[in-house]
C-alpha cells in the first residue's frame, strides 16, 4: 500500500473568513528554526516506524501557505526525508501555492528543490468574489500566478469554491468554462461550507451571510460533474476532477485508506505499527508543537490505536468519495467484515449506489446524500 508524508506549514499573510485549517498569521518567522523543527520530526517519526518503514511514494506541502517558505526551506525538508526514508522512483511531491506569494524565482526554487506538482489556490476568478473570501490577490494576478505555474511544473491543480452567496447556475457554469479553458490537468472544486469559529460562521449565524440552499446547491454540483465530463476531468472524488492519471496520488492515499504521516503543526496521520493502525495528530499552536519538538519530545496531541471497528468504518467512509467506489473483497480481507446485503440493497433500489461485481460505487445521485448513504451501511 503506498506511503505518503504530509508537512504543514501553518503560516499565512492573511487569515481567510472561511478557513478552519490550522493556520496562523505571524508578523516575524524564524522560518530556518521551523524548518529545523520539521526536520526533528521527520526523524523522530522515521525512528518510530523502524528499519522496515516504507518507500515514500508521495510528498504534500500544505498549510497555511507553503508558498511563502524559500526554496532552500523546501529543499531541506525533501532532503531529510530522503536520507531517512526510500523514494519511489516517481515520486509524487505537491505544494500549495497562493497567488499572492506566486513568483517566478519562488517557482523555479521549488521546481529546483524537487517540487514536480503545484496546487494554486485560485478560489475564484473574480475581483469581488475574491475580496468576499477575503484573498490577498485579484483575478489578474490569480491567472498570471497559473501562467508561471504551468511554464515550471508538468502538473498543476487549481482550486475553486463555488456555491457562493448569490451565485447563480449561469454564472458558476460560466466561471468554470473559464477555468477549464486553462488547460490545468487537475481541478479541486470545493461547495463553500461554513465551518464552526469561523467569522463567516459568527455572520450566518447573524443572518447576514446567506449560502445557496440545498436545491440551488445540488445543481451547482450537477453543473459541475456535467461541465468537467464533458472537458475530459471527471469526478474521482467528490469535490477533485482529473484527466486520467493526473490524479492527486498523496490524496488517492487518504481515500485509499493508505498510510501516512503527518508532520507540523496540527498535522493528522495514520500510520501502521506493528499490527496496530495509529491515528495520530499534532500540537495545534505552533510555538507549542515547536517548543515540544525542541525538547526532543514527540509533539502529539493524539497517538492513539484505532480498533478495528472503527477502521473499517473510517476506511468505508473514505472509499465511497471516490468514483472507483470501495472493493468490498479487499474490504472484507482486510478487516473481516463487509456491509450486510440487506443494507446495500435497498440502497440500489433507490439509485443511490451501484454494485459491479465485488465493487460498490456510490451513484451520482448517491454523491449528493453521501454522509446518509454511509450512515445507512453502517448502522
Amino acid at each position: 500500500m503506498a506511503f505518503g508524508i504530509y508537512v504543514h506549514w501553518p503560516f499565512c499573510a492573511a487569515k481567510c473568513p472561511y478557513c478552519d485549517f490550522n493556520s496562523h498569521v505571524r508578523t516575524a518567522i524564524d522560518e530556518s528554526g521551523w524548518v529545523q523543527a520539521i526536520e526533528c520530526e521527520l526523524d523522530w517519526t522515521a525512528d518510530t516506524q523502524g528499519p522496515d518503514r516504507p518507500i515514500v511514494e508521495t510528498i504534500f506541502f500544505g498549510g497555511g501557505t507553503p508558498s511563502l517558505m524559500q526554496g532552500g526551506s523546501v529543499a531541506r525538508i525533501l532532503d531529510r526525508i530522503a536520507r531517512r526514508w526510500r523514494l519511489a522512483n516517481d515520486l509524487e511531491v505537491t505544494l500549495e501555492a497562493n497567488p499572492a506569494s506566486a513568483d517566478a524565482a519562488r517557482f523555479a526554487d521549488y521546481r529546483a528543490a524537487g517540487v514536480n506538482r503545484v496546487s494554486l489556490g485560485m478560489q475564484a476568478l473574480n475581483d469581488a468574489d475574491l475580496k468576499f473570501l477575503g484573498r490577498l490577490h485579484n483575478a489578474q494576478e490569480a491567472r498570471a500566478a497559473l501562467a508561471l505555474a504551468m511554464q515550471h511544473f508538468g502538473r498543476v491543480s487549481l482550486d475553486l469554491i463555488y456555491a457562493r452567496p448569490d451565485q447563480s447556475d449561469a454564472q458558476w457554469r460560466a466561471e468554470l468554462k473559464q477555468a477549464l479553458s486553462f488547460g490545468t490537468d487537475h481541478l479541486s472544486l470545493y461547495q463553500l461550507t461554513i465551518e464552526p469559529e469561523t467569522p463567516f460562521a459568527l455572520l450566518h449565524r447573524n443572518g447576514k451571510l446567506r449560502i445557496p440552499g440545498d436545491d440551488l446547491a445540488a445543481g451547482l454540483f450537477e453543473t459541475t460533474q456535467e461541465l468537467t465530463e464533458a472537458a475530459g476531468l471527471p469526478a474521482y472524488e467528490i469535490s477533485n476532477h482529473a484527466r486520467p492519471g493526473s490524479e492527486s496520488r498523496h490524496n488517492l492515499i487518504y481515500w485509499r485508506y493508505g498510510d501516512y504521516a503527518g508532520v507540523g503543526p496540527g498535522a493528522h496521520g495514520r500510520l501502521m505499527l506493528g499490527a496496530k493502525r495509529i491515528a495520530t495528530a499534532t500540537v495545534r499552536l505552533p510555538e507549542r508543537w515547536r517548543e515540544l519538538v525542541a525538547k526532543g519530545e514527540n509533539a502529539f496531541a493524539d497517538f492513539t490505536a484505532i480498533e478495528d471497528a472503527d477502521a473499517a468504518r473510517e476506511h468505508l467512509l473514505m472509499n465511497l468519495r471516490l468514483a472507483e467506489g470501495i472493493n468490498l473483497a479487499a474490504y472484507e480481507q482486510r478487516w473481516q467484515s463487509r456491509p450486510p446485503p440487506k443494507k446495500i440493497a435497498p440502497l440500489i433500489e433507490q439509485g443511490l449506489l451501484r454494485q459491479d461485481g465485488d465493487r460498490l460505487i456510490a451513484t451520482p445521485k448517491g454523491r449528493l446524500v453521501l454522509n446518509a448513504v454511509i450512515a445507512a451501511l453502517l448502522n
